[in-house]
């Protein structure tokens, strides 16, 4: 896609500056490529870029990039391609234009595709006023960026905690894992609480599991695991380091030998300045993985902080014991 969204091709077709004595419309002559996924002519789809995968399910949450268009305009009258990561909107919710709702049904990931929608799949015959007159075809362009099955989510956060205990472990496992995808998509993007917010959702939907046998039991400190590493993670970008290392402990409680723990662990000690625990946190790490770079980089700087802050507390001792003798009598 380009600056403004609309490809060359398209830009060129619907150029505001090029003769209106044509026997078709722009939008008429782009139809005749394109597909009818509903069979009415209301909703006209082409395939610029092939996504991969299966189409995106009904009440998935999607993140687009998209540009709206107006015939004869060469401008969008809406678009959020400017933003880098827009937000997930949830289908039947977020989504409040039809057409576009149901082209999103056809789309799959990382897919581009061209829509035409007639009025009564997009703003009808009154329109929209000022932007969009009565009753306007409208062309979007969208890409599919990344999506999550999150229907099975709403449903399941909508039950009762007796009702969740009562459904299947593997539904709740199910749950558990979109919403670690939400939570990662939000790490990766930056917003740091936005993804805590999801990994204590998932963890307090495990915590509050009540457990049948020991299959279940281990099965829920597995799934927990991943939780508590991705939290205490996430309270270090916060800053938090005290929640970081409690987090970083719960790992270490389900797996004493885990070296993502221990270096959370060891992270959260130096930013709490006990370079002991830091550094034993550390060693044990390294135990397990002794090249690993970040491990052994970390390791190296709580050494030197351990270093300065003794030589600190030595000059500190020095300069107590010196007031403490009094001056030098002559």
């Amino acid at each position: 896609m380009s600056g403004n969204g609309i490809t060359p091709r398209i830009r060129m077709m619907l150029h505001p500056e090029l003769p209106r004595t044509y026997s078709q419309s722009p939008f008429n002559r782009l139809s005749h490529q394109m597909e009818d996924i509903l069979g009415d002519g209301g909703i006209l789809k082409e395939v610029i870029q092939p996504g991969e995968g299966p189409p995106i399910p009904h009440n998935a949450s999607v993140s687009i990039h998209f540009s709206a268009f107006l015939e004869y305009s060469n401008q969008p009258f809406d678009t959020n391609c400017y933003i880098k990561y827009p937000r997930m909107m949830k289908l039947g919710r977020d989504v409040t234009l039809a057409g576009l709702e149901m082209g999103l049904l056809t789309m799959r990931k990382g897919e581009f595709s061209r829509f035409l929608f007639l009025p009564r799949y997009a703003y009808g015959e009154m329109g929209c006023p000022p932007l969009i007159p009565p009753d306007a075809m409208v062309l979007y362009e969208v890409q599919v960026l990344d999506f999550l099955d999150s229907g099975q989510v709403d449903e399941f956060v909508g039950l009762s905690v007796e009702e969740q205990n009562s459904a299947p472990l593997n539904t709740l496992l199910n749950v558990v894992s979109t919403l670690r995808g939400f939570g990662n998509r939000s790490f990766k993007q930056s917003r740091y609480e936005s993804a805590k917010d999801s990994y204590k959702e998932a963890k307090m939907l495990l915590e509050n599991r009540e457990t049948r046998n020991d299959m279940e039991r281990e099965s829920i400190r597995t799934a927990l695991l991943p939780l508590y590493l991705n939290l205490s993670l996430t309270e270090l970008r916060l800053e938090s380091s005290h929640k970081a290392l409690k987090y970083g402990k719960m790992a270490l409680e389900i797996d004493t030998n885990n070296t993502k723990a221990l270096f959370r662990c060891g992270q959260a000690y130096l930013n709490l300045e006990d370079y002991e625990k830091a550094q034993a946190c550390l060693i044990s790490a390294q135990a397990k993985k002794p090249f690993d770079t970040d491990i052994n980089n970390l390791l190296r700087k709580v050494a030197m902080c351990y270093k300065d802050n003794l030589d600190r507390e030595k000059d500190m001792y020095s300069k107590m014991f010196k007031d403490l003798k009094g001056p030098v009598k002559t």
